[in-house]
């Protein structure tokens, strides 16, 4: 099968197929510029999403991935974070061995079917000048044997005629006999003309025509096996990057599997365990008779002797645990005591352990830059060409009384820390209760627990009488600052300029253009006191919140 004999006369239909075959060339690579193009995106895509998910340096996010389920989801994201980078290589292999290549080779198809075809039409140029010159002989010729014919007759009726002279009809002999040469001389150039023209015509069919198609007919089948092969390369720049696919699911899965519920348990315990006993149980008291409640060893600290009783009205206006009022001045402003003493032992025995170890890190790191420095000295002090001993002195100075001000500072966690695991006196009772909202529970105001219980009308108590009374009476030495027998008077009103969500305990929500009762003004910290029910109060930061204090009421103040 070959196009030259098959299709010898179809140069227009050819053309046409083959700047179609270009066409569907063109679309192919379109194709694959676009399938890149969308690689891109999804592994951009990709690794945008991991990075929105990954935890924040230095945020209580990045704690929460000590536990298992965390560490297999940040696993998940770089694992992503990989399978984004495949699809980044697909893209580039796709680009380089597809793409680039394909869109040289068009050029060169391009340039290739230009100069064939270009061949053709001078070929088909040529056969029609030939034929042009055959017609032109042959319509001479035929004009010459018309004009030799009217001359022989001419002559042959001069001839005839006896009233012409003889000179005349001499004169259209001689006429005739050159029409009649130029008729035969006409004759053999048409005859030499149409001898040429089939021989042009036979070579111009059975050689030129033959292999210009055929040149055009192997560039057409190079083309359809490049597209073929184009796709082979398609379908094998995927199959080259499923195994590490392969291999980041597996990691995904790796990582489901790594998973450990009974370790986040215990994470969880080692977060939040306090440290405390649970409250012992609670004597019966016979009121038939004085008796003193004791109180369990487990459950509550005892109060300095001579501690007056306590004894509140009202609701209570804080949260408890067990029976404890939680300390409002380490709540009022957010802050976090140097020694962590607002934690409860447990917790705070992990902050001192974590602070104490960072501070040994940082002893260690000027350390290796005092030894650093020291044997830079000594170099100078060997090589003085190489530099001036005397300019490390400041230096070495200053990282020296570095290590000395963390030394001492490490020794005073180390203390506290001492202090907490029992390896040390503890603290007097004024300095425990103002180290953390636990330890100001006094044992007499337990008693005056008993001591204000009140019968119901029929002479009998319920228990849930009794727990309400405790609930009520238990409270540590920094209640006093904050809370009376009555709850604080009002001094003004305010306006919520913003909606506010308290979150950190001791504050309060608000919602924009609320109205709530101010019951103290702010003191210089940003933070006012107001309350929206008896037993709701809270801080809200002052720029939040428009006040109107009452200029009559005890303990207000007038702004200028």
């Amino acid at each position: 099968m070959s196009w030259g004999t098959e299709l010898w006369d179809q140069f227009d239909n050819l053309e046409k197929h083959t700047q179609w075959g270009i066409d569907i060339l063109e679309k192919y690579i379109k194709f694959v510029k676009e399938r890149t193009e969308i690689e891109l995106n999804y592994a951009k895509q990709l690794r945008n999403l991991s990075k929105k998910y990954q935890p924040k340096k230095n945020s209580k996010e990045e704690e929460e991935y000590k536990y298992t389920a965390c560490k297999a989801f940040l696993s998940t994201l770089n694992e992503m974070n990989d399978y984004a980078g495949q699809h980044e290589v697909i893209s580039e292999n796709m680009t380089s061995q597809i793409t680039v290549d394909l869109m040289r080779y068009v050029q060169e198809l391009k340039q290739e079917r230009k100069s064939n075809f270009h061949d053709g039409r001078k070929a088909q140029q040529h056969i029609e000048t030939c034929w042009k010159q055959l017609e032109s002989s042959k319509r001479r010729f035929e004009r010459d044997c018309k004009e030799a014919d009217r001359a022989q007759q001419y002559f042959e009726k001069m001839d005839a005629d006896i009233n012409v002279t003889k000179a005349d009809v001499e004169k259209a002999r001689q006429q005739a006999q050159i029409r009649h040469q130029m008729a035969e001389d006409s004759k053999a150039d048409y005859s030499s003309t149409l001898q040429r023209f089939n021989q042009e015509q036979w070579e111009y069919y059975h050689t030129h025509i033959p292999n210009i198609f055929q040149k055009i007919q192997e560039m057409e089948e190079r083309r359809i096996v490049r597209i073929g092969e184009s796709m082979k390369t398609y379908a094998e720049v995927d199959r080259q990057v499923i195994p590490i696919i392969g291999k980041c699911l597996d990691g995904i899965v790796k990582a489901a599997e790594s998973i450990n519920q009974k370790n986040d348990s215990q994470l969880v315990v080692e977060a939040y365990k306090s440290g405390f006993e649970p409250p012992g149980d609670i004597e019966f008291e016979d009121y038939t008779q004085p008796m003193k409640r004791t109180v369990s060893d487990n459950s509550l600290s005892s109060a300095k002797e001579g501690k007056p009783e306590l004894k509140f009205g009202g609701k209570s206006r804080g949260k408890l645990w067990p029976f404890i009022k939680k300390n409002k001045l380490s709540l009022k402003l957010g802050a976090t005591p140097e020694d962590f003493s607002n934690l409860p032992p447990e917790q705070r025995r992990k902050k001192l352990q974590q602070k104490v170890d960072d501070l040994n890190k940082e002893i260690q790191k000027e350390t290796d830059q005092r030894d650093a420095i020291t044997k830079m000295k000594d170099v100078y002090l060997k090589n003085p060409q190489m530099g001036d001993p005397a300019s490390l002195d400041h230096k070495l100075t200053e990282v020296t009384q570095n290590i000395e001000k963390l030394r001492l500072e490490t020794q005073k966690f180390e203390a506290w820390l001492a202090e907490v695991e029992g390896r040390l006196p503890a603290r007097s009772e004024q300095a425990r209760r103002q180290s953390g909202m636990y330890d100001g529970q006094t044992h007499q105001a337990v008693t005056n627990c008993a001591q204000d219980r009140e019968s119901s009308p029929d002479g009998s108590y319920t228990e849930e009488q009794s727990q309400e009374r405790e609930l009520k009476v238990l409270a540590t030495d920094f209640d006093d600052e904050f809370d009376d027998e009555e709850p604080l008077p009002a001094i003004g009103t305010c306006k919520a300029l913003y909606t506010f969500e308290g979150q950190n305990e001791g504050t309060i929500s608000v919602t924009e253009g609320e109205m709530l009762s101010v019951i103290e003004e702010d003191k210089g910290d940003g933070w006012t006191r107001i309350r929206r029910s008896e037993d709701e109060e809270g801080y809200v930061p002052t720029s939040y919140v428009e006040v109107y204090l009452d200029k009559n009421a005890k303990g207000a103040k007038t702004y200028i």
